[in-house]
């Protein structure tokens, strides 16, 4: 009708001066359980400050990347050396098993998101390696610089999905070298577009029937743009790599490393 309100109730709206406290997430470095007190560095307290404006008394959970987490509110917001006040420890849960990524170099900035997204499903162990078709060759100061930079991509991977563990990043090495230290796992495969390979489904089947469990430390190795050589290939079966297809598809290289970890820590996680 007219002049009446086409709504048949009344919104009202309260504004606080004080925003809602938020609950931030920080990497702090490994620490005493126990411990009352936490001090940030100067990077992560810089975040956390100015950044993402923490101020004191902000609930934050702080982290050190192996499990473990601190329940604080935020005692001093100093831009260079925060101080968080520790309420509560609280331990992660044991992971399931652990997965290790050994990943060639891709171009660009692939491997960057690949880290990131490895870190978000739980991968214990990343190798960036150099293979005979690898076109990023990094050596000295600009492997170390990049190495960095992936762990701290990965910091911020575990910050935004609240990932309680931090994957190890190995140094950048030659697939020759990396081959002789995986004796190690119990499962190795590889994503291959060769003749003769299995299911991901088909290898932890398989596994499964003979030793009565799922394997706990598992390699999954992904090739460059173009593949492994067949070279390449041969030395990886015959150091027990079992050549995986993830589908009648051609996959990049980076969905190839996703795709499988996150099969791999589906299966692990619910058996």
């Amino acid at each position: 009708m007219p002049g009446l309100s086409p709504f048949p109730f009344t919104l009202t709206f309260t504004f606080s001066s004080r925003r809602p406290m938020p609950d931030f997430r920080v990497h702090c470095q490994p620490t005493d359980p126990a411990a009352r007190e936490i001090r940030l560095s100067s990077e992560e307290s810089h975040h956390l400050v100015v950044v993402n404006r923490c101020a004191r008394g902000d609930a934050i959970v702080a982290f050190d990347g192996r499990g473990h987490e601190w329940i604080c509110e935020c005692a001093d917001p100093a831009k260079s050396a925060t101080v968080l006040r520790v309420k509560e420890f609280r331990p992660a849960q044991p992971r399931h098993g652990a997965i290790t990524l050994a990943q060639s170099l891709p171009k660009g900035a692939t491997m960057d998101e690949i880290v990131r997204q490895a870190t978000e499903i739980g991968a214990a162990r990343i190798v960036p390696l150099i293979t005979e078709r690898t076109q990023v060759h990094l050596e000295g100061d600009r492997a170390n610089k990049k190495i960095e930079k992936w762990y701290t991509t990965a910091i911020e991977a575990a910050k935004q999905c609240g990932n309680p563990w931090l994957p190890e990043i190995a140094p950048i090495q030659k697939l020759t070298d990396f081959l002789p230290t995986t004796g190690d796992y119990d499962l190795k495969l590889v994503a291959s577009l060769h003749a003769g390979t299995t299911s991901l489904k088909s290898a932890l089947t398989h596994y499964r029937s003979h030793h009565a469990r799922l394997p706990q430390r598992i390699l999954w190795l992904v090739g460059p743009e173009g593949d492994f050589s067949p070279t390449e290939m041969t030395a990886l079966i015959m150091s027990s790599f079992a050549p995986i297809s993830l589908g009648p598809l051609v996959l990049r290289c980076d969905t190839a490393a996703i795709c499988a970890l996150s099969i791999l820590n589906h299966e692990l996680s619910t058996n």
